[in-house]
């Protein structure tokens, strides 16, 4: 399993040594508002643990926590993964924060780590990310990637904006 690492931050492959950072980060209302609209409970914590490794081990890729190379917190989370969860979809990059490391520029530049595993070590010919249409946050993120949207698409049973990026863009504002 691939650890990333950032200039602020290790991204480990989610594994059980992360459950009690997980559940702090998952079980914040405030970080679930535009994910799933509630927080997440402790078994849904660990199933959550269980898929995300089940995932490693079939594609070699999925969530990784984003360990804070300063103090060795778990200061969020982020994925590539398959769009709806279905290979047959594009991949997709995705992120969340603890509230308490909004505005570090921290989103950002572990997104970029990301992106640049999925079009380098994979070869992935493009990325989406997607976000409630209210989470204007992430948006910026997504923006700041070089993503540009596509449109308002419904996955996951709910409306959400779209972005993505081809590898030749990505490697364009990725320089």
């Amino acid at each position: 399993m691939t650890i990333l690492h950032t200039a602020r931050l290790r991204l480990e492959p989610i594994c059980l040594d992360h459950y009690a950072g997980l559940r702090l980060l998952n079980a914040d209302p405030v970080v679930q508002r535009y994910i799933s609209g509630r927080p997440e409970t402790p078994e849904e914590t660990s199933a959550m643990i269980e898929r995300v490794q089940g995932r490693w081990k079939q594609f070699g890729y999925s969530w990784w926590s984003f360990i804070e190379e300063d103090t060795g917190e778990l200061v969020g989370a982020g994925c590539i993964q398959h769009l709806g969860h279905d290979p047959a979809n594009e991949h997709e990059i995705g992120w969340r924060l603890r509230p308490d490391r909004w505005g570090r520029g921290y989103a950002s530049e572990a997104a970029r780590r990301m992106a640049s595993f999925a079009f380098d070590d994979l070869k992935t010919p493009s990325l989406a990310a997607i976000c409630h249409p209210e989470n204007a946050n992430s948006a910026k993120v997504m923006q700041r990637l070089g993503m540009r949207y596509r449109g308002d698409e419904v996955w996951h049973g709910q409306t959400v904006a779209v972005y993505d990026i081809g590898a030749a863009a990505f490697a364009s504002v990725s320089r």
